[in-house]
């Protein structure tokens, strides 16, 4: 069975950025290429065990097996050595990618306290976008009495897009509530 958010992709917002933009021909027009999803767990240094519920929980999140990210350099200043456990990521493609972006857009975000929508300006230029969730608590997956502390995570949307007004066309058409 193939995601819904491709399919919708596929029937409404093709059509749609094709109109709008004037695409000569289909394959020009935009898409979500891939999403990562980023846990930064600098507090890990001293408490190794926080790394592990870090990793079960964007298990849990993403459906897919996170790397651990390990320092590249030691800094004396935080007590960080060259190689130790940072943080986490996941890079989401193809179906996973699409099911985790309908999650997100249809469950996660409207469970934001006092959510109005996310930030039009975080873009980076070329169309692709990035989002900063300050607690993994938002997503369904996550059994509130398991975890131990809240952990904030970065999810960047790398898109096919040149510029951010196609990046914003495309996103919108996908369903991100922005902001007005």
């Amino acid at each position: 069975m193939a995601a819904r958010l491709r399919e919708h992709y596929l029937k409404n917002v093709v059509p749609v950025l094709t109109q709008e933009f004037g695409y000569k021909n289909v394959m020009a027009v935009p898409k979500i290429d891939k999403v990562s999803v980023n846990i930064g767990m600098g507090e890990a240094t001293g408490n190794a065990k926080l790394m592990d519920g870090a990793v079960n929980e964007l298990m849990a999140i993403a459906g897919q097996r996170p790397v651990v990210t390990k320092a590249r350099k030691s800094i004396a200043a935080f007590k960080l050595r060259e190689g130790m456990a940072i943080g986490t990521m996941v890079t989401l493609r193809g179906d996973r990618m699409y099911e985790f972006l309908d999650r997100l857009l249809n469950v996660a975000l409207p469970r934001v306290r006092d959510f109005r929508g996310v930030s039009p300006k975080a873009f980076d230029g070329r169309g692709n976008y990035t989002l900063g969730v300050r607690d993994q608590l938002i997503f369904p997956e996550i059994d509130y009495s398991k975890v131990e502390k809240t952990k904030g995570m970065n999810i960047c949307i790398t898109t096919t897009a040149r510029t951010d007004a196609e990046g914003v066309a495309l996103l919108k058409q996908m369903g991100m509530p922005f902001r007005a």
